[in-house]
């Protein structure tokens, strides 16, 4: 199943990728959610590549996910990929420079379930594809802001 999302940010591309690549920030916005954060050491051979254990309570149960990052091209793209409870997440956000101080923001979400019980998950958010399109949308749009609010900041 796939997700995806455009939103334009008015800001120049490389200062949307620094406050996108800003894991710090992103990391105190996910503990302002609840979510536990650990930030592993990279690995040797992993060329500074970072990854996270992060803590989270989804519909009443404790998850943990292991998250990576998968590909960095600075400034145009950035792609993760997350493992929780027999699901498989990647997500990529490409950049596009529309203008010197305008950039397109596309994001994509593609879920692969890999037990039963996450494709039983899987098959529930078909059936409100729907609604998880627009709350996934949304959700993008608030982030878009956010980057845009930090990437002014940066200057």
């Amino acid at each position: 199943m796939e997700f995806t999302s455009q939103e334009d940010i008015e800001a120049p591309i490389d200062k949307v990728f620094a406050a996108l690549s800003d894991y710090e920030t992103l990391e105190r916005q996910a503990m302002r959610r609840g979510v536990q954060v650990r930030r592993h050491a990279p690995k040797a051979g992993g060329a500074g590549v970072p990854s996270w254990t992060a803590t989270f309570k989804f519909r009443g149960r404790e998850m943990t996910a292991e998250i990576e990052v998968l590909r960095i091209a600075a400034p145009e793209t950035l792609a993760f990929a997350a493992r929780a409870g027999g699901m498989e997440t990647e997500m990529e956000v490409d950049l596009t420079a529309l203008t010197p101080n305008r950039t397109r923001m596309n994001i994509a979400a593609r879920l692969a379930p890999k037990t039963l019980s996450a494709r039983l998950l899987v098959q529930s958010l078909k059936l409100a594809r729907a609604r998880m399109t627009r709350k996934f949308s949304v959700r993008v749009a608030q982030f878009a802001k956010t980057l845009e609010d930090r990437a002014r900041k940066v200057a």
